[in-house]
C-alpha cells in the first residue's frame, strides 16, 4: 500500500532510507516533473556529501529570462500575471552556472531549443535516445526511484490517481521493473490543478511507494505562452495542409509551426473556398488538382506524441472527430464501411460474420461487447442462458428470439469507447489546461492519454495501429535539410546539441512502415537578415537527424517536395526548386560540380519565384484579415505589449543591417517626436531617461516607431 505524507522532506528521507546513499532519480519531462519533491531531494543531497545524486530527464522547464533592462521593463510585469508562484527547478540555476554540486549530475535527454548550446556540462551529459525508448534507457542507467506529479481525485473513501499531463514513461517503467534484479521505488507528487486524465492515464494508488498530497505545494502550472505564427510559417503550413486526407490521421508539433498548420486546417475546414484561392495564389499557378482540398467531413484522428494546444482547436471546430477503436474487427468494419458507430442490424450480422459476436457469449466476450455498447449494460450470464431483466434468453447469438431481444435493446445507439486523440504527453497555455480540466464525460470518453510506447511505434499491435493511423500524415520540423533530403533536426554538424531527436525518428520511421502514411518535414527555407542571411537548404551537413533513405516529404515557405522513392538526380531537383530563389544557383552549381545533376540543367521558371515578396503579396492580406492571425490560438498579452514587443523585434532586426541602422538611427535622431505622449510606454522599459548612448539611440528609434504604428495619443 501506498504510504501518504503531506511532507516533501519525509518523501526525501524515505527515498533515502529506501534506497541508500546513491540515488539514480528518473522523472518525466516538461510539466510532469513534481517540482517541490525534486527540489527538496536536490536540497537534502547537496547539503550530504555522504550521499549522490543522479537526475535522469527531459526538457527542463524555466521561466523565461529577459536579455536587457529593456526588455525586462517589457517582461517583468509579463512574467509576474503568467507565472506567478510558480516554483522552479532549482538544480538549474546552478546548472547553467557550472556551480552544481560535485555530488550531483543531470544528464537530459531533451532541451528546450537551444537553452544548452554553449553549456559544457550539458553538451558533455547529454543522452541522445529516441522519447520512445527512454524508459528503457532509464533503467539501463540505473535509475532507483522515479518522480512523477499526478492529479488526485477522492472517490468516497478511495483514492484515485492519474498520471495525467505524463503518462509517457513512468507506466512503461513499472512494467519493465518486473524483469530486473533490484527493487525501483516509485514516488508521486499531487497538484490540486491538473487535469485528471483517464483510461489509460489512471493508476493504481498503490503503484506508488510514497504519495505526497498537500496543497501548499499546488502552486501555479508551468504554462507555455502561444507563439507568435510568422508569416513564412503560414506559408509553410499552407503547404502541408494540402497533403492532408479526410479520414485520416494526424500528428503535429508544439510551436508556432504546429499552430500555423492547425489553423490552415481549420480555415480548410471552415471558409473552403477562401482556403482553395490561397493554395492556389501561393502555388504560383501549378497543379494542384490531384489533391483533396476539400472540408474534413469524416474528420481526422490524432495519434501523437505531445498534445498541443493547436489540437484542442481542432477537436473544437469539428476538423479532429474520427474516432477510432481498441478493436481490430471493429476498426476495420468501420474502415471498410461495412458498419457504422450506430448500432444496428447491419453491425449485428457483420459481428456474426467477422467473428467480433461470438455464437455463445462467455464472461469476458460478454463484458467487451457491453464496453463497447455492442450488448445491453443489464444483461448477464446465468448457467447456460442469458438474463435480461426479467427475460431469459438462449445464449445463442443466432437464436432469432435473442438477437431481436438484444438487438432491440440497444438499436440506435452508438459504439462507445471511441477515441479520436492518443497522445503521451501534454504542455501548454494555461487556458488548454483549463479546458482539459473542465472535460465533461463525453470529451473525456474521446480523448486518451497513453504511453510513447504506444503512440511513437507499431510494436504493441501492428495489424490495429494500421487500421487506426489510416493516411496518416506525421509532420515535424528540421532545421537544415540537405539536397539528398537528408534533414538535421535536432544537432550542429559540429555536435552541439540544439535540442534532441525526441520522437522525430520514430514517426518518420513509422510514416514509411504504415500504409498510405506519410512523413511532412517542414524547414524554414533561410535563416538570419541581411549580411547574415543563410540558406538551410544545403549541398551537404555534417551531421543527420534523418538519413536520406528515410527521405519523404520536405516543405518549406516555398513549397513541396516529394522526395520518397526518387532518383538522388530527381530529389535535388525538387530540393531546389523549394529552396530561396536567393540561393538556387550555388546549390544548381554545387549539385553539377559534384556531378549529381547533368551540366545542361536548369531550374524551372515556375520555381524561380522563391521570395519574401511573393509570400508577402499572398500571406499578408490573410494575416490582416485575421485569416491567419499573429496569434491564431490567443494570447494573454495586452495590445499594448503586443505592440511593444513588435517594436522592439523590429529596432533589434535593424541593429542587424548596419547601413538600414544608420539610415533609421538619422531619421529618428531628425524627427520631433512627442515624448510627452511616449512617457507611459518608455517608463515601462526603462528608457524614459536613458543612460547610455546605446539606450539613448533605441528610444529615438522607438519614438520614431510608436508614432508609425499610430501608438501616440496627445493629452
Amino acid at each position: 500500500m501506498s504510504e501518504i505524507l503531506s511532507s516533501v522532506e519525509v518523501c526525501v528521507d524515505r527515498i533515502v532510507e529506501a534506497v541508500g546513499p546513491d540515488i539514480r532519480v528518473g522523472a518525466p519531462l516538461g510539466l510532469g516533473k513534481p517540482v517541490q519533491l525534486i527540489n527538496a531531494l536536490y536540497r537534502r543531497v547537496a547539503a550530504d556529501a555522504e550521499l549522490s545524486l543522479h537526475i535522469y530527464t527531459a526538457l527542463c522547464l524555466e521561466v523565461p529570462k529577459p536579455g536587457s533592462h529593456i526588455e525586462a521593463g517589457l517582461a517583468d510585469p509579463i512574467m509576474e500575471r503568467m507565472f506567478g508562484d510558480y516554483e522552479e527547478l532549482a538544480f538549474l540555476a546552478p546548472f547553467k552556472r557550472g556551480e552544481m554540486p560535485a555530488n550531483i549530475q543531470l544528464s537530459e535527454l531533451y532541451f528546450r531549443a537551444g537553452s544548452m548550446k554553449k553549456n559544457a556540462a550539458a553538451q558533455q551529459n547529454y543522452i541522445s535516445s529516441n522519447y520512445t525508448h527512454i524508459a528503457r534507457d532509464m533503467l539501463a542507467a540505473g535509475v532507483n526511484v522515479m518522480l512523477q506529479m499526478v492529479a488526485a481525485r477522492d472517490d468516497g473513501d478511495d483514492l484515485r490517481i492519474s498520471f495525467s499531463c505524463n503518462p509517457d514513461v513512468t507506466p512503461e517503467v513499472l512494467q519493465r521493473v518486473s524483469g530486473l534484479d533490484r527493487r525501483v521505488f516509485f514516488a508521486a507528487q499531487v497538484h490540486d490543478d491538473l487535469p485528471f486524465m483517464k483510461h489509460d492515464a489512471e493508476a493504481a494508488p498503490d503503484s506508488f511507494d510514497w504519495i505526497v498530497r498537500n496543497s501548499d505545494y499546488s502552486k501555479k502550472l508551468f504554462a507555455v505562452p502561444n507563439a507568435a505564427v510568422p508569416l513564412r510559417d503560414y506559408a509553410t503550413a499552407l503547404h502541408a495542409s494540402t497533403l492532408i486526407e479526410d479520414g485520416g490521421t494526424l500528428q503535429i508539433g508544439i510551436g508556432s509551426l504546429g499552430d500555423a498548420v492547425a489553423q490552415a486546417c481549420i480555415v480548410r475546414h471552415r471558409s473552403n473556398d477562401a482556403y482553395r484561392r490561397m493554395v492556389a495564389n501561393i502555388s504560383g499557378g501549378e497543379p494542384v488538382a490531384e489533391l483533396d482540398l476539400g472540408c474534413f467531413d469524416q474528420g481526422l484522428y490524432v495519434s501523437t506524441e505531445m498534445f498541443v494546444n493547436g489540437m484542442m482547436h481542432l477537436i473544437e471546430h469539428g476538423v479532429v472527430k474520427r474516432k477510432v477503436y481498441d478493436n481490430l474487427l471493429l476498426q476495420q468494419g468501420l474502415n471498410s464501411g461495412q458498419i457504422s458507430e450506430v448500432i444496428d442490424t447491419a453491425l449485428w450480422c457483420y459481428g456474426r460474420e467477422s467473428g467480433l459476436i461470438p455464437q455463445v457469449l462467455t464472461e469476458s466476450s460478454l463484458v467487451e461487447l457491453i464496453g463497447w455498447g455492442i450488448m445491453p449494460a443489464a444483461l448477464s450470464l446465468g448457467e447456460g442462458d442469458l438474463s435480461l431483466g426479467n427475460h431469459v434468453l438462449v445464449n445463442d447469438m443466432d437464436d432469432t428470439v435473442t438477437k431481436d431481444s438484444l438487438l432491440s435493446a440497444v438499436s440506435g445507439n452508438e459504439l462507445r469507447k471511441g477515441r479520436v486523440l492518443h497522445g503521451g504527453f501534454f504542455l501548454g497555455p494555461r487556458d488548454f489546461y483549463n479546458k482539459l480540466c473542465a472535460l465533461d464525460e463525453e470529451a473525456h470518453e474521446r480523448i486518451c492519454m497513453t504511453g510513447v510506447q504506444r503512440t511513437n511505434q507499431l510494436l504493441l499491435d501492428y495489424p490495429l495501429y494500421c487500421a487506426q493511423r489510416r493516411k496518416a500524415r506525421f509532420i515535424n520540423t528540421g532545421m537544415i535539410a540537405s539536397l539528398n533530403g537528408a534533414v538535421a533536426s535536432d544537432a550542429l554538424e559540429d555536435g552541439t546539441v540544439i535540442s534532441g531527436v525526441g520522437g522525430q525518428y520514430n514517426f518518420v520511421a513509422m510514416a514509411h512502415d504504415l500504409p498510405g502514411a506519410r512523413s511532412i518535414l517542414c524547414i524554414r527555407a533561410t535563416r538570419g537578415e541581411g549580411n547574415q542571411l543563410q540558406s538551410n537548404i544545403v549541398p551537404f551537413y555534417g551531421y543527420t537527424t534523418i538519413p536520406k533513405h528515410l527521405r519523404d516529404v520536405i516543405v518549406t515557405e516555398y513549397g513541396v517536395a516529394d522526395l520518397r522513392g526518387q532518383s538522388d538526380a530527381e530529389v535535388i531537383k525538387r530540393m531546389i526548386n523549394i529552396a530561396d530563389s536567393r540561393f538556387q544557383d550555388s546549390l544548381l552549381e554545387s549539385a553539377k560540380s559534384h556531378g549529381k545533376l547533368p551540366g545542361d540543367y536548369s531550374v524551372p521558371l515556375s520555381a524561380r519565384n522563391n521570395t519574401p515578396e511573393k509570400l508577402q503579396a499572398v500571406i499578408k492580406p490573410q494575416m490582416q484579415a485575421d485569416v491567419f492571425p499573429d496569434y491564431p490560438f490567443g494570447t494573454e498579452l495586452t495590445d499594448e505589449e503586443l505592440a511593444l514587443a513588435a517594436s522592439l523585434r523590429r529596432v533589434k532586426a535593424l541593429s542587424e543591417e548596419p547601413a538600414q541602422f544608420i539610415s533609421s538611427t538619422f531619421r529618428a535622431l531628425l524627427h520631433n517626436s512627442d515624448e510627452d505622449a511616449a512617457k507611459p510606454l518608455l517608463e515601462r522599459l526603462h528608457l524614459d531617461h536613458p543612460e547610455t548612448t546605446k539606450d539613448f539611440l533605441i528610444k529615438q528609434l522607438l519614438l520614431l516607431e510608436f508614432e508609425e504604428r499610430g501608438m501616440l495619443k496627445a493629452g
